[in-house]
Parts: structure tokens; C-alpha cells; sequence
């Protein structure tokens, strides 16, 4: 599918429309752009490029736009986009605890329900100013990247504020079970690490935190959260200078949340001269999944009860009992002794957006295809697809999606990305959607991207480029790293004060030799990125 535009030159002489081809555009790709695609380190490359000016929708320049190029997390935009119009900007997303039983005189004969919603965060991100805390370097990247910066709200603070609640009831004992009710949407695969469901706690993470010792002892661990659900044990040394860097989990997705003892071990060596990455400073994190969230959730709400001065019965650690819930078509929420209301679904998509929560986007997906009458992930893509037909144009030979997030063989031509961002512009809750996008070095996954500020004409493009990253590493058979895709898409706002629309994919860079290769591209297209704020 080609994206039409109308020659605004031939439009005032001739008042006729002309359609222009995407790779047809009027203006060819700047000099000072195609020098950067034209490095060596490109040299096998594929690059999509599409610039398109808001107002008149003329395309400015392009290259490959029509061309299934893979994209990575750029995909979010939609995932994302979509359930900020369905969900609404606004939408707050309400936990209620139920009691399927009989109090009389503080005693729960019967069972404690906590009702899912869908809630990313249950309260665990939340700042005392009640904003949404974010970092630039996300723990939910953190074994991929290799460090993370921690927020600095209590992980567990929504389950402990139930649990207060529930106390504040009048429940002093509960003579039943506890349970989740996790029956919002159908679980669906992560990434071969577990099954994602309505129910959260910690992003589905333990992280934890290593700083050395004296050489030749312990490294000093911590985690957090604590819980009985998951143990987490170390005998990771620290060791001399010039050593080698090795952290390794064993196993590495415990699958015995829910049952007694289940524990995680960290080993390896800590060097004591190390320079932990992106923050420069202590400590080094890692991340445990929690492959069993309703497990674990079950068991920190119990021991934040015990915790708020509830006595439950049931035992601390085991398997969420769901076959004891109420039938889906009973009442749910109606006998409510506490409940958690989360921040607005625009906080989550610029928590989402800016630092690119893979489980977010996917969670966003589902819950767009609830909004449409679906409850499982083939269907909510379905759903996408037909909304993005009707609403926005792009059809579905445009684009391969597998997900919300951008897993695996996520595909789409810069051509319909360019449609969908130049359409999503003239929407009611455009401002939002780009204010959740990363900032060209400023904040997100693009804070970092500052290499173009060397350059004093190009200083100008800081905070005015908003754009979303995606990155698509492989590992092949020989044990090399593929850069299969990284890309920018986004908006900006140039030093004229044009606003565009720009979609920007590398392709099959080939292998890398580490991260410092691939930083390297993320400062190539930021470069690029400032670039285009200055030749247009």
C-alpha cells in the first residue's frame, strides 16, 4: 500500500491532486543524512527511512517505505496507541478485595478474593506525589542490558495497602483461603519464560542488587521483594582487579512459585574494580522472573494481611486455589472490603512508551481486545487488525505482528508507520500519546543518545524529536549477536518549527561485537534524527 500526497506546489498552480509514490518523494534524502547510512559499519545493511511533513501529509523523503522491514518495539506505538483511544486516556484500572463467605464479629468464614484488573502496577510504582516513578534504565531490561536504576517506591505498597484495609474492615481472622482471581483475560506466553496474567507484582520481577566485598569474599546481595514465594540465595565472590564480570542464575525462570522452599541461587565473581554500566555507580542489578505471578501474589497479600494484623488460616506458600472461586457469571467486586485504584492509563503508556515495558504492550494488547468483546491474544490481534483497517488505513499485508510488544518477526513497511503517526496527530489525545514517547536526549530510551550535541548546529534537535526505539538482537548458531533491527519512529518538531513525522530502520546490520556496537547505532540514528530537525 502506498501513502498518497498531494505536491502542495502543483496544488496551487494547477488545483489538482497529484499522488506521489513514498519512494518517488519530491526531495531526495540529505547529504548529511545519506553519509551517515553510507558508514562502513552499514555497509551490508538494509535501511527503511519515511519523513512526513503533519500538515500537508507530502512525503519528504524516503527509502524502502514500501518494503516489510522488521521494527522491533517501535510496534508499541500501536499496542499502546490503540488502548489510550479504547481504554481511554483516563481509565483507571480498580483491584477490589471480595469475601466469598460470612463474617460475624471480625471472623471471614469463607475466602478472601482479590479480583485482577489488569493493574501494571498495583500501586508499586507510585511516588508520594502520586506520579508514576520511571527510570532511564529499567529493570525489566536489566539482564539484557546488564544493569538497571531501580525506583524508589516499595514494590509491595498497593498489596500492603489492601491488606490495611481489609483490617480496617473489621476482619481480624480468615477462616478460608486466599485467592486471585486471575480469569480477566486467558494467560499467554512471554518469551519462553513464563505466562502472562492480570496479576502483578514487581512487573513479574525480583530484583536483585550485588556490590563487592573484599576480595576473595562474598559479594554483599540484596533483593527486593522479600517474600516466602521466592528465595533468593548467592555465592557470588568478589573478586581482584582485572577480572572478569560473571553473575549466573540457577535456574534461570524458577518454575516452583507456589510451592514450599523455592529459591533462586546467584554464583559467580564480582570484580572488585568493575564499573557497573549505564549508571556508573553501585549497586550491579539483575532480575528473577516470578513465573507463576498468581503464586506469588497470593503470598505477599497473605503476609502483608499477617503483616496489617489479620490471622489467616490458610497455609503462606501454595498454589493459588482458583478452583474455589465463584463461577465468571457471579457478581464480582459487589462484596468489597477494600480495593486499589490505579494511576491513569496515560501514566502507563508513557511508563510503557519511554522505557519500553515489553510486558506492558502486551498487556496493553489484551486489554484492547477487551474493550472489543475478546479475551486471549490471537483475538485482541484480530481486533487490532480490524481497527487499523477502518480507523487508520493500513491493511493487513502491511505488517506482520506476532504480539503487542514487538517479539520475534515483528514486521511493517516505514510506509504504514508514517500513516498510522501522521493519523495519530490529528487525534483527541495526540498530546499524550506524544508525551509518552522517548525524548531525543532527554529522557526514555533515548536519554542517553546525546552524541548529536558535539555538533553546536544541531544542539537545537534536544527535547524536540519524540520517538519510539526498537532493537531486534538475534543469536545465531555460531554464537554471534545479529543486529537483526534498530529503529527510531516518532515525531519533530524542527528548527523552522515544521512538524513531521519520521519512521527510521536499520535492517541486517549483520553481527555485532557487544553493546558498545549497538549504543553506537542508537547515537547514528539520533544523529540522524537531529539531522532532519535541521535540514527541514
Amino acid at each position: 500500500m502506498n501513502t498518497f500526497s498531494f505536491s502542495r506546489t502543483l496544488l496551487l498552480l494547477c488545483m489538482l491532486a497529484v499522488v506521489v509514490k513514498a519512494d518517488d518523494a519530491k526531495q531526495p534524502i540529505p547529504a548529511s543524512v545519506q553519509a551517515v547510512l553510507d558508514k562502513p559499519f552499514y555497509k551490508s545493511a538494509v535501511w527503511g527511512l519515511q519523513v512526513v511533513d503533519l500538515e500537508s501529509g507530502e512525503v519528504l523523503c524516503s527509502k524502502n517505505a514500501d518494503k516489510q522491514i522488521l521494527v522491533g518495539s517501535i510496534r508499541k506505538m500501536f499496542s499502546v496507541g490503540l488502548a489510550l483511544d479504547k481504554l481511554g486516556a483516563g481509565h483507571r484500572f480498580v483491584t477490589p478485595i471480595d469475601v466469598d463467605g460470612k463474617i460475624e464479629q471480625g471472623v471471614l468464614t469463607g475466602n478472601l478474593i482479590l479480583v485482577a484488573s489488569g493493574d501494571l502496577s498495583m500501586g508499586g510504582r507510585m511516588n508520594p506525589d502520586g506520579t508514576l516513578a520511571i527510570s532511564n534504565f529499567d529493570h525489566n531490561e536489566a539482564n539484557a542490558l546488564g544493569n538497571a536504576e531501580l525506583t524508589k517506591p516499595d514494590p509491595l505498597a498497593g498489596y500492603k495497602d489492601l491488606a490495611r484495609q481489609v483490617a480496617a474492615s473489621g476482619i481480624k481472622e480468615i477462616r478460608g483461603d486466599v485467592i486471585i482471581d486471575d480469569r480477566l483475560f486467558e494467560p499467554f506466553p512471554f518469551r519462553g519464560e513464563f505466562e502472562v496474567r492480570p496479576i502483578f507484582v514487581n512487573d513479574d520481577v525480583v530484583d536483585v542488587m550485588f556490590r563487592p566485598g573484599q576480595v576473595g569474599q562474598p559479594a554483599v546481595v540484596e533483593s527486593r521483594p522479600l517474600s516466602a514465594a521466592l528465595a533468593i540465595r548467592s555465592s557470588l565472590t568478589t573478586s581482584g582487579q582485572g577480572s572478569e564480570l560473571k553473575i549466573e542464575c540457577d535456574p534461570e525462570h524458577p518454575a516452583c512459585t507456589g510451592a514450599t522452599d523455592c529459591q533462586a541461587t546467584f554464583n559467580g565473581q564480582l570484580p572488585i574494580d568493575f564499573t557497573p554500566p549505564f549508571t556508573g555507580k553501585w549497586p550491579v542489578v539483575r532480575t528473577v522472573r516470578i513465573t507463576q505471578p498468581q503464586n506469588y501474589a497470593r503470598t505477599v497479600l497473605i503476609e502483608a494481611l499477617k503483616e496489617a494484623g489479620v490471622a489467616v488460616a490458610a497455609a503462606t506458600v501454595a498454589e493459588n486455589p482458583v478452583q474455589k472461586l465463584p463461577t465468571m457469571d457471579a457478581p464480582r467486586g459487589t462484596l468489597a472490603v477494600a480495593s486499589l485504584m490505579s494511576v491513569p492509563y496515560s501514566d502507563y503508556a508513557r511508563w510503557i512508551l519511554k522505557v519500553s515495558y515489553n510486558i506492558g504492550a502486551d498487556t496493553s494488547l489484551l486489554l484492547l481486545g477487551l474493550t472489543q468483546g475478546v479475551n486471549n491474544l490471537q483475538a485482541a490481534l484480530q481486533a487490532e487488525q480490524k481497527i487499523l483497517q477502518k480507523e487508520f488505513g493500513i491493511a493487513a499485508s502491511d505488517y506482520h505482528f506476532v504480539d503487542g510488544s514487538g517479539g520475534g518477526e515483528t514486521a511493517i513497511t516505514p510506509q504504514a508507520v508514517g500513516s498510522y503517526l501522521k493519523a495519530r496527530s490529528q487525534r483527541d489525545n495526540f498530546s499524550i500519546f506524544k508525551a509518552a514517547l522517548p525524548s531525543l536526549g532527554v529522557d526514555g530510551s533515548l536519554g542517553f543518545v546525546t552524541d548529536f550535541e558535539k555538533n553546536p548546529a544541531l544542539a537545537g534537535a534536544k527535547g524536540n524529536v519524540q520517538a519510539k526505539t526498537g532493537t531486534f538482537l538475534y543469536g545465531d548458531d555460531q554464537g554471534r549477536i545479529l543486529l537483526k533491527a534498530q529503529g527510531m519512529a516518532g515525531y519533530i518538531t524542527t528548527k523552522t518549527g515544521r512538524r513531521l513525522a519520521y519512521v527510521l530502520i536499520l535492517n541486517d546490520a549483520g553481527p555485532i561485537q557487544g553493546m558498545e556496537d549497538l549504543l553506537n547505532v542508537f547515537q547514528d540514528q539520533g544523529l540522524i534524527s537531529a539531522l532532519l530537525w535541521n535540514e527541514f
